[in-house]
């Protein structure tokens, strides 16, 4: 460990999103408790303190031209972004500090600055899925990648929303310190470190809207809540009181889906889950309510082409396999 401390300076503004700035800083701040050495700054561009998208001040330590350069920068973001253009004085205030640090980094929609600066040109990015499609059309040499949790390029790196900045947090904590530190600040703050850059930013539940039909919305709470129960066909159908084929029609017109792979979906991000926090893959299997391990494997070689083990020993670190 080097003696000087790591100079960690974050670029913050008016608008900024709060949890972008304090989600990331709380990963540096509790990784000291454990050995590390950091140095957190604020900065803004003129020096002025700012206030947050929750109307919350934020104290800064000085602006960006003036102090020195960093290890690494971190530009929160906003939800103003990319609703409208990000000014120039912000990508300049960016592509200044830029220019000398070690590592620059963008969370959420801070993205946005990254590629107003110039930045991201000719790069891999990634931001919130919901804003991908107009960071892409944006920054037209960029090569947006909607689904991952984060992404590195180089000395560069991108997160998708809010909580994926602790994701990138931890995982620039690890390269930093290595895994075992990393995994101690992971559990001090009760979260966890094995959501590689690579792996989806969002579960089952929570990809696309959700149901229109307030009966469909119950089969899916239903199933969401308890993936263990018996969700057969029938079951599901029974529960609502109408015919198989009709719950097959309400699954097929609103979620492009089928009932059993809807439910298949539901036990294996809890499977994943299961097995991020250590379970065997047996107990992964009878938790997440899979008929038996086989079948749990079969789902996994289909959607992630490796077996169980294979998922759990590979993402035992935040890093991507072969990242660098």
């Amino acid at each position: 460990m080097s003696s000087a401390p790591h100079r960690v300076a974050v670029l913050v503004y008016d608008g900024v999103t709060l949890l972008d700035v304090a989600g990331p800083a709380e990963v540096f701040k509790e990784a000291n408790r454990f050995g590390a050495d950091y140095r957190i700054v604020f900065l803004s561009p003129t020096g002025a303190d700012v206030t947050s998208n929750l109307g919350v001040r934020i104290a800064v330590d000085g602006a960006v031209a003036s102090e020195p350069a960093a290890d690494t920068l971190l530009v929160a973001g906003s939800d103003r972004y990319p609703r409208a253009r990000v000014p120039g004085d912000l990508a300049d205030a960016t592509r200044i500090p830029a220019a000398t640090a070690g590592r620059v980094a963008s969370v959420c929609t801070g993205a946005f600055v990254l590629a107003a600066a110039g930045l991201l040109d000719g790069k891999r990015a990634t931001t919130h899925w919901q804003v991908a499609h107009q960071l892409a059309a944006w920054c037209p040499t960029c090569r947006v990648e909607a689904d991952a949790i984060y992404v590195r390029d180089g000395a560069t790196y991108t997160s998708a929303g809010v909580t994926a900045g602790i994701d990138l947090a931890l995982a620039l904590v690890e390269e930093d310190h290595g895994p075992d530190l990393a995994r101690e600040v992971a559990r001090a703050l009760v979260v966890y470190m094995q959501r590689a850059g690579d792996q989806s930013q969002f579960s089952a539940p929570l990809q696309g809207p959700p149901p229109r039909s307030p009966a469909l919305r119950r089969i899916t709470d239903l199933v969401t809540a308890n993936p263990r129960r018996d969700h057969s066909l029938g079951e599901l159908a029974r529960h609502l009181n109408v015919s198989p084929r009709h719950l097959t029609r309400l699954f097929h017109d609103e979620l492009s889906t089928t009932p059993a792979r809807y439910v298949e979906s539901i036990r294996f991000d809890m499977a994943r889950a299961l097995l991020d926090q250590g379970h065997t893959a047996t107990q992964a299997a009878t938790l997440a309510g899979f008929p038996s391990y086989e079948s749990m494997r079969r789902v996994f070689a289909r959607k992630l082409s490796i077996s169980p083990a294979a998922y759990q020993r590979r993402f035992r670190t935040t890093r991507r396999p072969g990242a660098g």
